[in-house]
């Protein structure tokens, strides 16, 4: 599938960005009323979206057998094939709890996937795109973790084990592992000590970006980097509810 990294805003459109739903924890059963909420969402700005960027953790657990996807989240499947079907281009980055997407929805729902940051141009204005996970200093435990989840011979190993098995085992770790799940660092720690505001620093110093847009720490963040550049952090849809909103101008946090 293509991917274009410069999207033209026409008047009147807006981009619309969202992470970290998490749907399927605790259970299926206990996330659905935020499922619904997030499809709901999903219809209302279907009417003025230029593109929609879900930046990963999606859902709790992911993972993509030959064959086989975990069972639910239909209602969100299948808005986001009609929103693709009509012309509305969808970008979506892997998080932490979904880096196992290989190909599924590139072929069924005709949407792009991203496994590192990417720079995107929207109209004039460049905007540095990523989930956020493993970004920056510190944070190594997950950092080894991550290299052990993305080994091609660790998916393969997984991938011998009956769904029913593998699955169920993941969506315990997803729920159970802080060092997964990140819980326990979902609270905002300072500007100096913003692993990814430090990121974002570096980053500039190599190149500049107007806006860096993050998901990953489930806290809205807006932190003014320099002069001309601002770093995002889009929130959740567990806790806040919250999503950005590009017009080919400004920025906004909002929520829903």
């Amino acid at each position: 599938m293509t991917k274009s990294n410069d999207i033209h805003i026409a008047e009147g459109k807006k981009i619309y960005f969202a992470s970290d739903n998490h749907l399927g924890a605790p259970t299926n059963e206990a996330s659905r009323p935020r499922e619904k909420k997030f499809v709901a969402w999903l219809d209302d700005i279907k009417h003025d979206a230029a593109a929609i960027f879900l930046m990963g953790d999606l859902f709790d657990f992911w993972f993509e057998y030959k064959t086989v996807v975990p069972k639910g989240f239909t209602r969100t499947l299948g808005k986001l094939a009609e929103i693709s079907d009509s012309g509305i281009p969808i970008h979506y980055f892997v998080g932490n709890h979904d880096l196992w997407m290989n190909g599924y929805f590139e072929e069924e729902l005709g949407i792009p996937v991203y496994h590192k940051p990417q720079e995107f141009t929207f109209n004039k204005t460049s905007v540095f795109i990523g989930h956020g996970d493993g970004l920056g200093p510190g944070d190594k435990g997950y950092k080894r973790m991550k290299k052990v989840f993305t080994n091609p011979f660790f998916q393969w190993l997984f991938k011998w084990m009956h769904p029913d098995i593998g699955v169920k085992i993941g969506q315990y770790m997803s729920v159970k592992n802080k060092m997964i799940s990140g819980d326990d660092d979902a609270k905002f720690l300072g500007e100096d000590n913003e692993w990814l505001v430090a990121y974002c620093k570096r980053k500039l110093k190599e190149k500049h970006s107007d806006f860096f847009v993050f998901g990953h720490r489930h806290l809205p963040l807006e932190i003014q980097l320099n002069e001309t550049s601002k770093y995002i952090n889009l929130g959740d849809w567990i806790q806040y509810y919250t999503y950005g909103v590009f017009d080919g101008e400004n920025f906004e946090l909002k929520t829903y």
